[in-house]
């Protein structure tokens, strides 16, 4: 039996948690290096923020300069390092966009790939052993969830992902993300790994300033939501495209280089952010499988520490 129309486009709680088998096949870290088995830790393909001090010892070629420890080198007379190990609860925090702007898609909706995607990176988060929380950006008041451990924590992200998912078309409002994102710099302890998903539609300058800040002492990445549609044109014709009381009249063919044109714009600005930050950016379309983009965008991003 087929499920009503309205359950095939915004996914339920328990497509949600169904993704928890699949997610064993995503590594957030990819591979964990362990430092020695009395530390216990294990390194980051990051870069290595949000490490917790283990030890001073003399210091060696190629170790960091930035991680000097100048009061222990002027105290013993010889140049000492720190030595750090990562948490084993990382904190994880996903920022997903549940704005107007994302209920669109003609394959699936970028909200319900976003929804998707976001169950997968909350589950294999919650495989590590790692902590489980987040802040959905919506229309009306933005959802801050603290990142906790276990199943209970996924289970109440996943739930109010289901709960706030955009299902009335409005109007993308301009600055929406900036909101979520300044939420974030407010409660997000240094250490955390931050997905944001997101069509990247409503970030302004204020927002890739939050975003800059955010990268300073935690782990970035960025997926963006897009539909082919967004990129392509529709074939040659007349369409009333838009939202209820705010349509307008197009014709493709005419409007075809000025569409791509801003597609491509768009799409540039946010690699060049990307290498700003020294973060990941993996695209994510509607017609995609979220779990094999996934794995691959982490895959190529990843690097041994």
């Amino acid at each position: 039996m087929s499920r009503p129309p309205e359950e095939q486009i915004f996914p339920t709680l328990g497509e949600l948690i169904a993704l928890r088998g699949p997610a064993y096949g995503l590594e957030l870290g990819a591979r964990r290096l362990a430092l020695s088995v009395q530390a216990g830790g294990y390194r980051s393909v990051y870069r290595g923020r949000g490490l917790e001090f283990d030890e001073v010892r003399i210091y060696q070629p190629g170790d960091e300069v930035r991680d000097i420890d100048w009061r222990v080198t002027a105290r013993r007379g010889r140049v000492h390092t720190k030595l750090y190990r990562e948490e084993r609860d990382r904190p994880v925090l996903l920022c997903t966009d549940l704005g107007a702007g994302m209920l669109f898609g003609s394959r699936r909706l970028k909200s319900a790939q976003a929804l998707h995607a976001a169950a997968l990176l909350a589950w294999a988060a919650e495989h590590a052993g790692d902590r489980v929380g987040g802040i959905l950006v919506t229309e009306g008041v933005h959802r801050a969830l603290p990142a906790l451990p276990r199943r209970e924590a996924v289970l109440r992200l996943l739930e109010a992902l289901v709960e706030l998912q955009p299902r009335v078309p409005a109007l993308p409002r301009p600055g929406l993300l900036d909101e979520g994102l300044a939420r974030l710099v407010r409660t997000v302890h240094p250490g955390s790994l931050i997905p944001v998903l997101s069509d990247f539609q409503s970030l302004n300058g204020e927002g890739e300033r939050l975003l800059k800040r955010l990268a300073m002492h935690n782990d970035l990445l960025l997926i963006w939501l897009f539909d082919p549609l967004e990129a392509e044109p529709p074939p040659s014709g007349r369409y009333r495209l838009g939202v209820p009381g705010r349509l307008i009249d197009l014709d493709s063919r005419t409007a075809a280089p000025r569409w791509r044109e801003q597609f491509a714009a768009h799409r540039e600005r946010l690699q060049r952010l990307a290498r700003r930050l020294a973060c990941p950016l993996i695209p994510l379309s509607t017609d995609d499988r979220p779990l094999p983009r996934l794995v691959q965008g982490l895959a190529r991003h990843g690097r041994a520490a």
